[in-house]
Order: C-alpha cells, then structure tokens, then sequence
C-alpha cells in the first residue's frame, strides 16, 4: 500500500484478493471515524488551532465536520461495529431512541445504507408501517420536517450557548411556542 494506491502481485489468489478488500473496506470505514473523533478532539482541546492542523491534514473542513458531527452522535460504545459509519450517518439525526431502533432493524435485517434510508422514508410516509416491540416504549418520533439548511447553524449554537443538547433545545423552543400560542388565544381581552 502507498499514498497513491495498492501495488497487487501477480500471483494473488482469489482468496488472498478477496480477503484484502474485506480488509481494506474496514480501514475506510474506520478512517471515517477515526476522523470524526480526530476532528472532536481538536475542537476540544486546541479551539484556537484546530483549524490550522486541519488545513495541514489537507482534508475538507465539510466532510470532517460532517465526520464530527456523527462521531458525536454515537460515543464509542454505541457504535455497531456490524454496520458501516453510513448506516450510523443516516440515523444520527434522529433521537437517541430511534437511532438504535433503527439500528437494532438493521443489524437484524442486513440492510444495505440505502435499505435503510428507504425504510426511514417510507415510515415518514406511513409511520403505522413500523412495528414497534411491545417491551420496549419509545417516544413517539416526529416526521421529519423540512427546513432550511440556512437555520441550523443558529439554531444549534443557541442550543450550545444554553448548553443544552440540540435536539432537546427543539423540543424546548417548541413546547415555548405552543405555551405562548395558547397563553395569547386563552387570553382574557381587557
């Protein structure tokens, strides 16, 4: 292996081929993470010069921060080694619960990534579709709602500035929104 690709003998069994892209598919998997974790640390420890060693590593800032924001979502020990950083990427955005109900499904049903953001969106769609275990009581999810790219980034430094997590900081800015919708309808008029 060099920096700019893989030099394959002539002689490779099939086996010995087939076992190296088995290899090579978990470093990429694991890179991913490992870059994701890189970039958290960083943002950590060196806020003032994270930014540089990332220029230095040659990386784009996007794609890191993407990395960072699902490493994040899923600590070491929630991570299914079973599934690929893209299956954690597709649910990161939904609640703790939901994450690993989706990935319990997935793991059980060795869904591809794109199986499993076609089941996600077709529970948007129908969400009576997925059978919840009776055992196991989740909150009941919310359909995902379209919303400009533009106002996240607002959105979740208030959340960080109150220092509450983002996903709880909706929750709370939403159920402000309706206390106040029916604190000024039930209203008596003066």
């Amino acid at each position: 292996m060099t920096s700019v690709g893989l030099q394959i003998t002539d002689q490779l069994c099939f086996e010995s081929w087939e076992q190296a892209g088995h290899r090579l598919s978990g470093v990429v998997d694991s890179s991913t993470w490992c870059l994701g974790d890189w970039l958290v640390y960083g943002k950590r420890h060196f806020p003032d010069r994270y930014h540089r060693a990332i220029r230095a590593a040659g990386l784009q800032y996007q794609t890191l921060r993407n990395y960072a924001w699902v490493a994040r979502r899923f600590p070491l020990e929630r991570r299914r080694s079973r599934l690929s950083f893209q299956h954690h990427a597709e649910v990161a955005s939904l609640p703790v619960e939901e994450q690993d109900w989706w990935l319990d499904q997935t793991e059980q049903e060795t869904w591809t990534t794109k199986q499993l953001r076609n089941r996600i969106r077709e529970e948007q769609v129908d969400p009576a579709k997925r059978e919840k275990p009776q055992d196991n009581v989740v909150a009941a999810a919310i359909a995902r709602l379209p919303i400009a790219s533009s106002h996240l980034p607002s959105w979740r430094r208030a959340a960080a500035h109150t220092g509450i997590d983002f996903d709880e900081w909706v929750l709370l800015a939403l159920d402000r929104a309706a206390e106040q919708t029916f604190d000024r309808t039930t209203a008596i008029p003066a």
